[in-house]
C-alpha cells in the first residue's frame, strides 16, 4: 500500500478551495474578502467584518452563486 495523500501539499489546492461558504462554517472577514477575489488587508476585512454584522451570512451571496 501507498503512503496516505497529505492534502496540505496538493498541488492544485488554491485559495479558492479554502473558502468557506456558510453551509458547513461561519462565514469570516476574511473569507468575504477572499470571496471578491482580492486578497485581504486590514481595511478591507474591516468592511467585510460590517458587511456581515449588517447582513448576516447572505452577505456573501453577492460573490458566490
Amino acid at each position: 500500500m501507498s503512503e496516505p495523500i497529505d492534502e496540505s501539499k496538493w498541488a492544485w489546492k488554491t485559495a479558492d478551495s479554502c473558502l468557506h461558504t456558510g453551509s458547513e462554517h461561519m462565514i469570516d472577514p476574511e473569507d468575504l474578502v477572499m470571496a471578491s477575489g482580492r486578497e485581504p488587508t486590514p481595511a478591507l476585512i474591516e468592511k467585510a467584518r460590517k458587511l456581515l454584522e449588517e447582513h448576516g451570512a447572505a452577505a456573501v451571496e453577492r460573490y458566490l452563486p
